[in-house]
């Protein structure tokens, strides 16, 4: 396996019960890949298991072409959990927020440097809320919040981003400040995997979309149409839908 990330024959059981088997998959530099899927079909519990925080029950993974069992440089992956608020009930600002995502970098000890605060300032204009950088989280829309916190992880200058449903219940001007945020990391050699239920304004930066369904990986390669969209070229996402609404939905039984 090589590339940014390897999943070989990679399987998660919940108390005994399978619930991904047998996945293969290979993630190289500068690739910006969509995991797709049913809600309950397992691909957030992949990307978890990915980044170790789910146990595999068989297989093995590699990031950046190291055992994950012996991988140390976690500050090479920007990590954005699924809908988690960037508030707390804490009253942080957004820079105060950001900012903690230069302490993998610099260390809890060091202080802040001119190269740091210049990285926060950044990234805070790159997701579009330079205009709030000294105002609460907690104040924020819930897609600002969660620029906030992509915004974060981009701090710590991240080789791997990994977001899990980023524009989920998010307002348009966060899913398109996404998606200038994703073009301008991959420009920069960054590379993307994100979960999504749909991709919206964010299917022209994706190069790879890679279908989970009922556990199994049922497609690898270009963001499938689902059905009934051929014929309108204006709709520029996927709708996944659980397979008992649609059958055969995306083509790739």
């Amino acid at each position: 396996m090589t590339g940014v990330l390897g999943i070989e024959h990679g399987a998660v059981a919940y108390g005994g019960r399978p619930v991904l088997r047998d996945l293969n998959l290979t993630v190289q530099t500068g690739e910006v890949v969509a995991i797709l899927g049913a809600n309950g079909s397992g691909k957030s519990t992949m990307i978890r298991a990915a980044l170790g925080l789910v146990p595999l029950a068989a297989g093995s993974i590699q990031l950046f072409g190291v055992p994950q069992r012996r991988f140390r440089q976690w500050h090479r992956i920007g990590y954005v959990p699924q809908r988690v608020g960037a508030g707390s009930g804490v009253p942080a600002t957004v820079r105060e927020v950001v900012s903690a995502g230069r302490l993998a970098t610099r260390g809890f000890l060091r202080p802040a440097s001119s190269a740091d605060k210049q990285a926060v300032s950044s990234v805070i204009e790159l997701v579009g809320l330079g205009e709030r950088a000294r105002e609460p989280v907690s104040t924020l829309s819930g897609g600002q919040q969660q620029r906030t916190l992509i915004a974060r992880a981009l701090a710590g200058e991240p080789d791997l981003l990994v977001l899990d449903e980023p524009t989920a219940g998010v307002d348009a001007a966060s899913q398109e400040a996404f998606a200038r945020a994703l073009e301008r990391f991959v420009a920069g050699g960054g590379t993307v995997i994100l979960v999504a239920h749909e991709l919206g304004p964010l299917q022209p930066v994706v190069t790879r979309a890679v279908v989970v369904q009922d556990g199994v990986i049922a497609h690898d390669g270009p963001v499938p149409q689902p059905a009934g969209h051929h014929a309108h070229p204006e709709h520029d996402h996927v709708h996944p839908h659980a397979p008992d609404e649609e059958p055969g939905l995306w083509g790739t039984q």
